[in-house]
C-alpha cells in the first residue's frame, strides 16, 4: 500500500513577493521579533488542527513488511522513502564528514528537499525551527509569510538574492514542517509548485511523497535541533 492523503484546501498568497522584497532597507532588531511573533500567532492554530493519520509516520506506527505490502521502498536509515514514477533523488552530502544530510527529489519542474531533526521526545521543536526560520529570513531583508498547508502552518519565504548576471532577483520557497515522536521533518518545496502555489497539479507527487514517509529515529542519543544523518538508499519491499 501507499499511505495516501486527503486533499485540503490551501489559502491563497496575500503578497506579491516580488514587489515586498527590499533589497536596501536593513531589518531593525525590532522588526525581526514582530516578524516571528505574527507568524506564529497565525501558525498555532492551524499546527494545532493538523495531525499524522495520513502521514508522515513514525516507524512504529506503521507494518512496511506486511505480507500484502508490495510497495517498493528506499530505506536511508533515519527515513523510508517511496518514489514515484519518473521522480529523480539527489543525496546532500556534507563533504567534510561524507554523511548524508538531506535528499533532493524532483519531478522535472519542482523539487522537495528533505531534511529531519532530533526533537523532544514528548513535545514540539516545530514553533521553535519555524522561528528561527523567519528571523533568518527578516535577517536576510526578506518576506516570510504563515498560511494554512497541507501539513499544517507553511512558511512561504522569498529572499533577495543575485542572479548569475548579478542582478537583484527573489528566491521562494515553501517549507513544510511536521513533529513527531522526538524527531522534526523539514520539507523545502521549490520550482514550478513554489511559482504557482496554486497549481495542485504542480505539486500532488511532491506533496504525496512527503506525506509518505516514514521517519526511523533510532535510539542514539542526539540533541534536539541537531540533523539526524542519513545512509545511501536500500531498496526496500
Amino acid at each position: 500500500m501507499i499511505f495516501g492523503r486527503k486533499k485540503r484546501e490551501q489559502a491563497e498568497i496575500v503578497e506579491d513577493f516580488d514587489d515586498a522584497v527590499d533589497n536596501d532597507a536593513a531589518p531593525e532588531e525590532t522588526d525581526v521579533v514582530d516578524a516571528v511573533a505574527d507568524a506564529e500567532l497565525a501558525a498555532q492554530a492551524w499546527d494545532d488542527a493538523f495531525d499524522r493519520e495520513e502521514g508522515p509516520f513514525d516507524i512504529t506506527e506503521v507494518d512496511l513488511e506486511a505480507d500484502e505490502d508490495e510497495v517498493k521502498r528506499l530505506d536511508l536509515g533515519s527515513l523510508v522513502v517511496t518514489p514515484f514514477p519518473q521522480m529523480t533523488m539527489q543525496l546532500q552530502v556534507n563533504r567534510e564528514t561524507n554523511v548524508v544530510q538531506s535528499i533532493l527529489v524532483g519531478d522535472g519542474e519542482s523539487a522537495l528537499e528533505v531534511a529531519v531533526f532530533a526533537g523532544p521526545a514528548k513535545s514540539s521543536m516545530v514553533s521553535e525551527i519555524r522561528s528561527e526560520i523567519v528571523a533568518s529570513t527578516a535577517q536576510q531583508r526578506g518576506q516570510a509569510q504563515v498560511i494554512e498547508g497541507p501539513f499544517g502552518a507553511e512558511l512561504r519565504r522569498a529572499i533577495p538574492v543575485k542572479d548569475p548576471e548579478g542582478k537583484p532577483a527573489t528566491h521562494l520557497s515553501r517549507t513544510w514542517l511536521v513533529g513527531g515522536p522526538g524527531w522534526v521533518l523539514r520539507g523545502v518545496l521549490l520550482g514550478k509548485a513554489t511559482f504557482e502555489p496554486g497549481n495542485e497539479d504542480a505539486q500532488v507527487a511532491l506533496q504525496e511523497f512527503f506525506a509518505n514517509i516514514v521517519v526511523r529515529r533510532g535510539t542514539t542519543p542526539a540533541a534536539p535541533g541537531s540533523l539526524l544523518p542519513m545512509t545511501v538508499p536500500q531498496a526496500e519491499g
